[in-house]
């Protein structure tokens, strides 16, 4: 049986200026599960990032509650990879160690393990622009589990790349993902994104911001691919289910 590693609790969050007052999010709440993979989708501007940025504590403006089993760590990959030019790829997945000052002998053995284990050791000492998109978005996945994070926030991360290199990046970040053994929780705006790589995906409606829904995705046949469940009769199911959702919500 899992556990529940996450818990949002009628979280809301309104932005102020000085003539207006603008509600964000209202009494969101939904739990997540270890090993789950869940993503959300929404309206553009309905405060999908905002909620990733709530429940990784860089946003505290807010009401309700994030609670994290046992305060474990949290990574965050944000939409576009950050790797810094004037380091090489050993340097930059060393990176969020050496700013929490966990850099140990134990650390750089794991980190090792994790570029040789997906293909990115032989192209440790190049630089990001000599790498592909798709082996920069491994580096920056590799930076951020190198922290070793019980739940990854995963900001539209593939959004910079092309429609083909983000199918096959986002299929093998998801698999990467799923072999570490991670939670994980992905915004997106891509319906068939969000229904390929995840076992739910919650809908939330138009600003201010609701649960609409929360869809299961179950797939008869076992251990498909991404790629592979777009293929699927259930995939289209999915897809017009929650496309219909979002579309009654812009209208």
């Amino acid at each position: 049986m899992q556990n529940t590693i996450l818990q949002v609790n009628d979280v809301s969050l309104n932005y102020y200026d000085k003539n207006f007052e603008t509600k964000a999010l209202q009494s969101i709440s939904f739990n997540v599960l270890e090993g789950e993979f869940v993503s959300i989708v929404g309206p553009s501007g309905c405060g999908k990032s905002s909620l990733l940025s709530i429940i990784a504590g860089l946003l505290t403006e807010c009401s309700g509650e994030v609670l994290v089993t046992d305060n474990m760590a949290v990574g965050y990959m944000l939409q576009k990879d950050y790797l810094f030019e004037w380091r090489t790829i050993w340097q930059n997945t060393l990176l969020g160690l050496e700013i929490q000052n966990i850099l140990t002998e134990e650390k750089k053995d794991y980190v090792t393990n994790l570029l040789k284990k997906y293909g990115l050791y032989e192209f440790k000492d190049h630089k990001p622009s000599q790498l592909s998109g798709g082996m920069r978005q491994r580096a920056a996945l590799i930076r951020t589990l190198a922290i070793e994070p019980k739940i990854l926030l995963l900001d539209e991360p593939f959004s910079a790349l092309d429609y083909q290199n983000r199918l096959a990046v986002s299929d093998e970040i998801a698999s990467i993902i799923k072999t570490e053994r991670k939670t994980a929780i992905l915004v997106t705006h891509d319906i068939a994104e969000a229904v390929s790589l995840s076992d739910r995906v919650i809908v939330l409606s138009k600003r201010p911001a609701v649960v609409k829904s929360i869809h299961e995705t179950k797939f008869s046949q076992e251990n498909l691919t991404a790629i592979e469940k777009r293929e699927t009769a259930e995939f289209r199911k999915y897809f017009n289910n929650i496309w219909k959702e979002l579309e009654q919500n812009v209208l």
